[in-house]
């Protein structure tokens, strides 16, 4: 239950995401990082205690982080700043951020440092990546030569669909896809360079932008272990990824299971629930420099 849920003051969320819920304010939103957890689309039963104010303080931190190079659509995370009811409800404090209305563009920026994942898998078929070519001899986990830009489609419904930057000038114009492209880049670059001194590796990354006033923003979440993959510095070899340091031990005991991957999910042991919320906060204290209060 999320901990804010038992508050008989506070409105039903405009949407209810799998992990966060929206609160449409006017010309503001509220997001709201509930403790929920999914893992192959499916909502588990069982939360991972405090991972709502994990996230919401990582991308709270990158967004003061890297608004020097573009702007984003935060407004306030204090509690103070919210309107009634939400001001004055609990269980709402570190988990949520006031933020500007923006339109949406339906195309989420990913960025790839490293060769893992689904990149992976197409490198091996294609020796390219989302049709971005790539030198051969590389090897799962390997570090790319430089940053590649892989976008996918931003689906509402069902799964995101890889596109070729191509594609996304079709979609969008040349100048807003080359916008997209290399703001994605800068920022990952600089996130990259800035976790790597604090112990961790910025394997690859996904963002969105929005309009506001004609203007393009960064807006929902950035650099946080649920939209990146992180590797720990010491734990990186050439052709041997670590493991990410986020919700991935859950995958993995689930992966083990006879489970069709289909609602609803077995139940998640507490062990495994704590060892990931573990990672959460390994990533937070590392980036932050703070300990969750």
């Amino acid at each position: 239950m999320r901990a804010y849920e038992t508050a008989a003051t506070l409105p039903e969320p405009m949407h209810r995401g799998k992990v966060r819920d929206v609160y449409d304010l006017g010309e503001h939103l509220l997001l709201v990082a509930t403790d929920r957890v999914s893992a192959f689309d499916v909502i588990l039963d069982r939360p991972i205690p405090d991972k709502g104010r994990i996230l919401t303080g990582i991308s709270d931190h990158w967004f003061s982080v890297t608004e020097e190079i573009f702007p984003n659509h935060r407004v306030s995370t204090d509690a103070a700043d919210f309107p009634e009811p939400f001001r004055s409800e609990p269980g709402l404090a570190g988990r949520a951020t006031l933020c500007w209305k923006a339109d949406r563009v339906d195309v989420e920026c990913v960025v790839r440092g490293y060769l893992a994942g689904s990149g992976w898998k197409e490198y091996q078929k294609t020796r390219s990546v989302c049709g971005v070519p790539l030198p051969d001899g590389l090897s799962k986990g390997s570090r790319l030569p430089s940053p590649i830009f892989t976008p996918t489609s931003k689906a509402d419904e069902g799964h995101d669909e890889p596109m070729t930057f191509d594609e996304v000038v079709d979609m969008l114009g040349a100048e807003l896809a080359g916008t997209l492209r290399d703001v994605s880049l800068s920022v990952y670059e600089h996130g990259h360079a800035v976790a790597k001194e604090k112990g961790f590796l910025l394997a690859d990354t996904k963002f969105e932008f929005g309009r506001k006033d004609g203007r393009l923003i960064l807006i929902d979440e950035v650099l946080t272990p649920d939209s990146s993959r992180y590797w720990r510095v010491e734990d990186w070899r050439e052709g041997e990824p670590p493991e990410s340091w986020d919700k991935q031990v859950i995958r993995d005991y689930l992966d083990g299971l006879d489970w069709d991957k289909t609602p609803p999910a077995p139940p998640v042991p507490e062990e495994i629930v704590h060892r990931a919320r573990e990672r959460y906060l390994d990533v937070y204290r590392a980036l932050t420099g703070r300990e969750l209060d």
